[in-house]
């Protein structure tokens, strides 16, 4: 599931879930509405998935 992907992420970065929203999809609320039931459409969890995959090496970029 993505909300378990995100948790992960979070606790392994240590980054809030309001900045997380902010940043992944422009939604603060993001990781909120998905811990009440929200289902993304395949097109937000495809844009999700390559934030945290590339979080990194974006990090590393700068």
């Amino acid at each position: 599931m993505l909300i378990r992907r995100i948790e992960k992420f979070l606790r392994r970065t240590g980054m809030p879930w309001t900045k997380f929203g902010r940043l992944a999809t422009h939604d603060p609320r993001f990781v909120a509405d998905l811990r009440n039931g929200r289902n993304p459409r395949p097109a937000t969890e495809k844009r999700v998935e390559h934030f945290m995959n590339t979080y990194g090496e974006s990090a590393n970029a700068n």
